[in-house]
């Protein structure tokens, strides 16, 4: 099984082609953003300031490009060929959300969709890629030696001087991806490391060695005000509306491919469900999370009647492309000017 990479996205992306005005080229792009907000570290890339996704926004009111999800899926359902158009859309439900990006696509009139992830909403602990990031990649200082048993393997690592992470260091280093090569940080192969072991178990599984990796670190499970989900209260605040629709994201963010085709079903219906209850309307989108899926994933959104899903896969959704095999590209922390650029390559014919 392949690790879904969000670093795959970034490398195609990164191919810069002519400015947008212009061009004209069949296929809608469906942007994939996170999170609008400023932190310390943001090992994934996953979040784009607010300025620059103000910038963003600017230039999608310029070129009077965007359309809903929900037309996207009609125009398909319809057999028309969608042509030259952008989609927005959110995955997880980190609360900036509500509080950065929902402002500014209303003072911009753009239309989005946000997949939510709903078992973190009242947990008092954050996703656990966000508590590696809080254990490994913050300054301070761990024990020397870190060691565990996974699936009955026995695993051991040697921090060395590295078990002292310096302010220095950390300033020096936050701006690392970890699935970058050759990475000069210790700390960054470690939180990879154990990224790639931890993300094919069973949720409870790796929470309980999450648990015992923040034992090790001398760390209590918390969470951070610049890490936190939506509760349940703000998401009532995010009503479905002509600008903001409701898609789903399971329950626990699973890769969906490592479970068996009942824990699938209990991960999307329970979130379907939770999710209706919430704003009383049907929730007929998805996203995969981490763009992790296989037929049995797509015949369970046939049957719990979703219209469309969006994966993480790279490209631009053409006149064939299944409305449950829905392309997207990942958006990074650009300025207006390199977002217009890259969009100018996705739709350089």
């Amino acid at each position: 099984m392949k690790i879904p990479g969000m670093w795959q996205l970034r490398k195609l992306s990164r191919k810069v082609g002519k400015r947008v005005q212009g061009l004209v080229a069949p296929g809608t792009l469906i942007l994939m953003y996170h999170r609008v907000a400023e932190i310390g570290s943001d090992p994934w890339g996953l979040c784009v300031s607010p300025q620059h996704f103000a910038e963003h926004l600017q230039v999608l009111q310029k070129l009077g490009c965007v359309v809903s999800l929900r037309q996207l899926q009609q125009m398909l359902e319809n057999g028309k060929h969608p042509s030259r158009s952008v989609v927005v859309t959110f995955d997880d439900g980190y609360a900036d959300n509500l509080y950065n990006a929902k402002p500014l696509l209303e003072k911009y009139n753009i239309p989005a969709t946000v997949f939510f992830t709903t078992g973190y909403m009242n947990l008092k602990q954050e996703l656990w890629w966000d508590e590696l990031d809080r254990l490994l990649l913050q300054p301070g200082t761990l024990p020397s030696v870190l060691q565990l048993k996974i699936n009955g393997e026995d695993f051991s690592w040697d921090l060395g001087n590295a078990a002292t992470y310096t302010q220095s260091e950390y300033q020096q280093h936050r701006n690392l991806l970890v699935w970058q090569e050759n990475l000069p940080s210790l700390r960054h192969r470690l939180y990879y490391s154990l990224y790639k072991l931890l993300y094919p178990l069973p949720t409870n599984q790796r929470q309980e060695i999450i648990d015992e990796i923040l034992t090790w670190g001398s760390l209590q499970p918390e969470i951070r005000e610049t890490h936190r989900f939506l509760t349940l209260e703000e998401m009532d605040k995010f009503q479905p509306s002509e600008l903001i629709e409701i898609g789903g994201h399971t329950v626990n963010h699973p890769f969906l491919s490592t479970i068996n085709y009942a824990s699938q079903k209990e991960e999307i219906q329970k979130n379907k469900a939770h999710l209706e209850e919430i704003f009383s309307s049907p929730v007929v989108s998805f996203a995969y999370p981490h763009g992790d899926f296989n037929p049995d994933t797509v015949k369970i959104l046939q049957e719990l009647k979703f219209s469309c899903a969006c994966t993480t896969n790279v490209g631009r959704v053409a006149r064939k492309c299944s409305p449950f095999e829905l392309p997207r590209v990942q958006v990074e922390n650009w300025d207006g000017n390199q977002f217009e650029k890259h969009l100018s390559m996705w739709f350089k014919e």
